[in-house]
């Protein structure tokens, strides 16, 4: 395997495995509100199946479960534009008045330009990045799609996307990242100014997915 194609997989946000748990606290209510899961770079909505499954198993009806699935070669800026539709057919769908977003990876770049450039705030409750590349990563040199251009430290789109209020409007943010997540270099790129960053357990970058422990606390965060 070439250097590139092994760190364009490495950004691929693989499908998850592993039993769906039920867990303690934050059950779903009557007010909570439905979930967009938002993949990364090369994923699909499977990625998010332990996710899912451990959601269903507190509670949340599928209905309010939405496992998207985009061209993640595209640039992130397209992809925030069909995120904004796919954000109103779930609220449609369900009658509610705000989604919850969850994100992986290079998900939280196109959530993020839909929060703050196309009025997403209004819509979005809670987002949520699990290892996102939100101040650029190294491991997008070595690909080449529009989308892994824009994940590159310095990159046009990011410095855009960061500038001024990095988590604008009444959104509540969160961010987990791991200090054995060797897809997003720094570390520190994951964190953003005005959320609430967390540190998590020796975790690689795909087990963010799947960690029961990660789980548990989005869905307390955006549960509230």
């Amino acid at each position: 395997m070439t250097a590139i194609v092994a760190a364009a997989g490495a950004l691929l946000a693989v499908q998850a495995s592993g039993p769906a748990q039920a867990s303690n606290g934050s059950p779903f209510v009557s007010g909570s509100n439905p979930i967009l899961f938002v993949h990364g770079y090369n994923g699909d909505g499977s990625n998010w199946n332990t996710m899912a499954d451990r959601f269903r198993a507190d509670d949340w009806p599928t209905s309010h479960l939405r496992q998207w699935t985009y061209d993640s070669r595209q640039s992130n800026a397209v992809t925030a534009q069909q995120l904004a539709a796919e954000v109103d057919r779930l609220l449609t769908a369900t009658g509610a008045a705000k989604v919850d977003i969850v994100s992986h990876s290079m998900g939280g770049l196109s959530s993020r330009y839909y929060l703050k450039n196309l009025e997403g705030t209004a819509k979005v409750d809670a987002w949520v990045s699990l290892g996102g590349p939100n101040h650029g990563t190294d491991s997008a040199n070595s690909c080449f799609d529009t989308s892994c251009a824009e994940m590159r430290i310095g990159s046009s789109f990011l410095t855009g996307l960061n500038s001024g209020d990095e988590t604008p409007g009444s959104t509540r943010y969160a961010t987990w990242w791991s200090p054995c997540d060797t897809v997003i270099n720094p570390d520190s790129s994951v964190s953003l100014s005005g959320a609430v960053n967390s540190r998590t357990t020796c975790l690689s970058h795909t087990a963010l997915l799947t960690d029961t422990t990660v789980y548990a606390q989005t869905r307390d965060m955006i549960n509230r």
